[in-house]
């Protein structure tokens, strides 16, 4: 293992994804088990998502969620990847906020991201629409205004206010230019367009100013990572989601995850077999020592400073073991967890 993988810390970021013939409560039992095995396995930090509408997504109220993993863990670090600002006014944001950190604290993290629902027909349940991620710069800062009392309501976020819950924002677009004005960490992926997420990266370092959130920049490169015992087995875990974001892109709907023994025998649209193609390249996947080699590489280009692992699959055994067989690679060693 090089020092260059041992230096930089491991997350997971889970999105609650429904397997065929899984309902989505057993998809959110699933979730808060995979968090009790991050932290065994010694990851840094464990997220949740938000998704609304969605039949292969069981993740709608991240922060309830968050609530759920950290009353199930001990030491791991708990938060969103993220609350999507735009769908939520930024006081309410703030209490629920402060409502964990005073439960857990020193254990919450605060991952923000811009996007608004995923189709029209979510938009206008939310009440939201495309133009509302726009506002993301006033909706930021007012969000963290409410943790300093800064507000000009005179109005106070309780139990926020006083407390320091870690801001990180999630970049797609111009997600990198809003981390680097507010002097926020940042979030970036994925791993599948190298040369965006670079020069999202060199433009966040280059625009950051010092915030008294963070004195200096801070890189999350976020992807998928599968390993397993030969390069075969970590292709097909792969397979699901792949096949699944090909449907979504084509039909507006993000499917629940189907058996990778399945899938290739499933019918595809000439569009949608190009999608699931693309969709299976330029992930990490192999078998350790694949693995470690193409993350020392990731790392290396990116300088960043955590890598925040986003892989989903069908085989909940096979998804463990990559995770267990990742941690090796990272000369992570499972800890006794208190009961």
């Amino acid at each position: 293992m090089s020092s260059v993988i041992a230096s930089t810390r491991l997350s997971v970021l889970d999105r609650s994804r429904v397997r065929e013939g899984h309902t989505a409560a057993e998809a959110l039992r699933d979730t808060v088990a995979l968090a009790r095995e991050a932290e065994r396995l010694g990851y840094h930090r464990f997220w949740v998502a938000e998704h609304h509408g969605v039949p292969g997504v069981a993740g709608s109220a991240p922060t309830v969620l968050a609530a759920a993993v950290a009353g199930a863990t001990r030491r791991i670090r708990v938060g969103t990847g993220g609350v999507m600002l735009p769908n939520h006014r930024p006081l309410v944001v703030a209490e629920q906020f402060g409502v964990l950190e005073s439960l857990f604290p020193g254990r919450i993290d605060m991952g923000l991201g811009r996007s608004v629902g995923f189709t029209d027909g979510v938009r206008r349940a939310l009440g939201r629409d495309k133009e509302d991620a726009e506002d993301f710069d006033a909706q930021l800062a007012e969000l963290l205004g409410w943790f300093r009392g800064t507000s000009p309501t005179g109005v106070h976020a309780r139990p926020a206010e006083g407390l320091t819950v870690p801001p990180f924002v999630l970049a797609m677009g111009e997600g990198a230019a809003v981390a680097a004005r507010a002097g926020l960490p940042m979030v970036i992926g994925d791993l599948r367009d190298r040369e965006r997420m670079l020069r999202g990266i060199e433009r966040y370092r280059a625009g950051f100013r010092p915030s008294e959130w963070s004195a200096e920049p801070y890189v999350v490169v976020s992807g998928t990572i599968a390993v397993a015992d030969s390069p075969e087995a970590a292709r097909r875990l792969l397979l699901p989601e792949a096949w699944s974001m090909a449907r979504a892109r084509t039909r507006g709907s993000f499917p629940p995850l189907p058996p990778a023994e399945e899938v290739e025998g499933r019918p595809m649209t000439p569009k949608e077999r190009d999608l699931y193609e693309s969709g299976l390249a330029g992930h990490l996947a192999g078998t350790e020592e694949q693995v470690a080699e193409a993350l020392e590489s990731l790392i290396g280009a990116t300088g960043a400073q955590e890598v925040l692992v986003t892989t989903s699959t069908y085989d909940r055994e096979a998804l463990l073991d990559s995770y267990r067989r990742l941690a090796r690679v990272t000369g992570r060693e499972p800890a006794a967890v208190p009961a």
